[in-house]
């Protein structure tokens, strides 16, 4: 198969004056990330950083008019792939280690999870064929057999109830495990407004891999449930409300039998 070249890799959407929501077009739909970017008053936010096959520092210079901090909600790879990029990632101890360590895979569906992994994915619902993980190519010589991923430099390791402050805007670091050991949130309070990473997005959650703990996650949608949210920013797919929010976290819990 022959790949276009992609005029451009990523597509923005200013949420409001403070955020704005980035992704990756062209790349399939199980691994297009949300990517978060909150502007603060001392310094910027980065939730996720996508794939890393194109440059998310070059693409986000108009943005990047401060100090900026690249955090993970936790280390797959289609969350962490530009975080070497930025001086400052912060991510849980759980899962710090994943961050400083380079990778190299190939963007083949069939190489990238093998088939173990691949027929999981269809059996939670998403559709994953042989074949690229993309649509495009960022440039002529990219090749989609031999993708490296270099080693961030975690600068911060995070746990439940520590505090990002921006200046301008606080959020409390909320351990929500079950898609992976170290997997976090970001809330804040004051405006009901929660960045809920892979732990919760409206589509298909993912509890079947190696690194994930169903009895972790039912205590995690347990929790999640009471939180006085008004709008939960995932990091897959669209955002939503508190009504929506129930409505996913309690299909999870009925189809562990836990509600």
């Amino acid at each position: 198969m022959t790949l276009k070249i992609a005029e451009r890799w990523f597509e923005t959407r200013t949420i409001d004056s403070g955020i704005t929501l980035l992704w990756e077009p062209h790349v399939i739909e199980l691994m297009r990330c949300n990517i978060w970017h909150i502007r603060g008053r001392t310094h910027d936010l980065f939730i996720d950083t996508g794939m890393g096959i194109a440059s998310l520092r070059e693409a986000t210079r108009h943005l990047l008019d401060k100090p900026v901090v690249a955090l993970a909600t936790h280390t797959h790879g289609d969350h962490i792939g530009s975080h070497h990029e930025f001086d400052d990632c912060w991510v849980h101890h759980a899962e710090s280690h994943c961050l400083q360590c380079a990778q190299h895979t190939s963007l083949l569906a069939e190489d990238y999870f093998g088939e173990h992994d691949m027929a999981l994915l269809r059996a939670s619902g998403y559709q994953v064929e042989p074949g690229p993980m993309l649509s495009a190519l960022p440039h002529a010589d990219f090749d989609l057999t031999r993708f490296h991923l270099p080693a961030a430099k975690v600068t911060r390791t995070l746990a439940a109830g520590d505090v990002v402050d921006l200046g301008n805007r606080v959020f409390e670091v909320l351990h929500l495990p079950g898609h992976s050991p170290g997997s976090i949130g970001l809330w804040e309070a004051s405006s009901g407004t929660l960045f809920s990473g892979d732990a919760l997005y409206d589509g298909p959650l993912l509890d079947q891999f190696d690194d994930a703990n169903i009895a972790d996650y039912i205590n995690t949608m347990l929790r999640l449930r009471e939180l006085p949210v008004n709008v939960v920013h995932g990091g897959h797919d669209r955002s939503f409300g508190r009504e929506r929010m129930r409505e996913l976290i309690d299909a999870y819990l009925r189809s562990k039998g836990a509600l």
